[in-house]
């Protein structure tokens, strides 16, 4: 049986000088790349967003991972559909195998975790589904009155329809069913854009191994792996996950 997650958080924070909390918190993928990089040292820790919130930037740490495990031939596959939805049993069964890579395979020479992200922000993952202004609004402004009764005049109990509740009620339905559309569409471009990636990775594979190469592809390949630098989402871009920690 593998390690418990308060075992396996007390573990990983001690060796990169984390603060987390839930191995749901790992979703992000920064954590799983530097304990990679703190058994081969080369990982490129430039490019992993710790302060990672929104779910584009999780699987672009976990691609980075990818790469890695693709390019030191570690035959384990990443399921970065199910890492990223930051479940607790898909993070535990990953990390737990994390653990046992890590203990065959670290070096073990001193590593130093902070100086290897060279001081890029750490802020240990709070909420992977921040509630936007309006979602605030209510409990902000019963904060704001002293928790009086509200200005409908309804006491706390009445079995008077609440109509400030039924339209709150109306637009969380409204906003789901958005949501909803937005997710089915960003996981079809998604799959689209996976489908190029592996075509392209194959033929560049079947090139290489007869001495050629192909530019055009190569610079496909490197349009699809460029997500994380010069790339911003406007306000309010964040994917509402299920589960948040």
């Amino acid at each position: 049986m593998g390690e418990s997650r308060s075992e396996l958080i007390a573990w990983l924070n001690d060796l990169l000088q984390l603060n987390y909390t839930k191995i749901e918190q790992c979703g992000t993928g920064a954590a799983y790349c530097q304990i990679i990089d703190s058994v081969y040292g080369d990982l490129p820790m430039n490019r992993v967003k710790f302060n990672a919130k929104h779910e584009y930037e999780f699987i672009a740490n976990l691609k980075i991972l990818q790469n890695v495990f693709k390019a030191k031939k570690i035959e384990k596959p990443i399921p970065i559909d199910r890492l990223v939805k930051c479940k607790m049993q898909d993070n535990l069964e990953f990390m737990q195998w994390m653990k046992r890579f890590w203990e065959a395979n670290y070096p073990g020479q001193g590593y130093d975790p902070v100086a290897r992200r060279k001081g890029a922000p750490t802020d240990t993952p709070a909420t992977l589904a921040p509630l936007g202004p309006s979602a605030r609004a209510p409990s902000s402004a019963g904060r704001a009155s002293g928790g009086k009764t509200p200005v409908t005049g309804r006491r706390p109990g009445s079995t008077q329809p609440n109509e400030a509740l039924q339209a709150l009620q109306g637009q969380v339905r409204e906003m789901s069913t958005h949501m909803e559309g937005l997710e089915k569409e960003r996981d079809f471009y998604f799959n689209k854009l996976r489908d190029i990636e592996i075509m392209v990775q194959a033929q560049i594979e079947v090139l290489e191994a007869e001495g050629q190469s192909d530019e055009t592809l190569k610079k496909i390949q490197e349009i699809l792996y460029s997500t994380e630098e010069g790339f911003e989402v406007p306000e309010g871009g964040a994917v509402d996950e299920e589960e948040t920690f």
